[in-house]
């Protein structure tokens, strides 16, 4: 999981940064609001942890930015402890809203709290329509293949057998199996078919198509993408 830490004093922002590590997460810093827009727009962030006192910009405008196409959870950080600042962070967008000091441990279960809610209301959802290997990605929702974040074009039915290898990673299909799977028919002499589109595939995928890195014969058996 990703996670922004967005403050510009720079002890609350390394200390914050080392308990999320501890915690396996990956972290993103920003001193400022437009700092934290920059990281949100160039990243995949999951959570996002605000102070609200900023130069630049404060976290009530980025938070109120961020929301503006995104459904990320915010847990707000503010020295002052009056209702109204709390009311205002959670009318502007935050998820969760936290007083300093505060116990770090404290911060990480909100954390852990956020991410599990974020998760179960179905945050990440998008996330099971992308299949990834090393640096080959397919988002599936925009019918999409880039490898190495280059942009790779495939014909309609090249996109069907390159997903369903990719989807089930490691996974030997023979060439009966992709025909079927692919075609939606019975295979009947399949072999050479199947052999000139995974030829395609791999002068398109491959930096030496001749030893692929992705798409690999298994002799006697049939075709797999490797799972890296």
């Amino acid at each position: 999981m990703n996670i922004l830490v967005c403050d510009d004093d720079k002890e609350i922002l390394e200390a914050i940064t080392i308990y999320l590590d501890n915690e396996g997460y990956q972290v993103f810093k920003a001193a400022h609001g437009l700092e934290a827009l920059k990281v949100v727009e160039d990243n995949e962030i999951h959570l996002i942890i605000m102070d609200i006192m900023m130069p630049q910009m404060d976290g009530l405008r980025a938070t109120m930015k961020i929301r503006e196409d995104k459904n990320i959870p915010v847990i707000m950080l503010s020295a002052k402890s009056e209702d109204t600042d709390k009311i205002i962070g959670l009318n502007m967008g935050a998820d969760d809203y936290m007083t300093k000091p505060f116990n770090p441990l404290e911060l990480i279960a909100r954390v852990k709290s956020q991410l599990r809610r974020y998760t179960a209301l179905g945050g990440l959802e998008s996330k099971t329509n992308v299949y990834k290997t090393g640096g080959l990605v397919i988002d599936d929702e925009c019918k999409n293949v880039t490898v190495d974040d280059d942009e790779v074009k495939l014909t309609p039915v090249q996109y069907k057998i390159l997903k369903l290898l990719t989807a089930n990673a490691g996974r030997v299909y023979s060439i009966d199996e992709i025909y079927e799977k692919v075609w939606q028919e019975t295979a009947f002499s399949a072999e050479n078919t199947v052999a000139v589109h995974i030829r395609k595939i791999r002068e398109k995928i491959e930096i030496n198509p001749k030893e692929p890195k992705y798409l690999k014969v298994v002799w006697g058996i049939g075709y797999k993408v490797e799972k890296i």
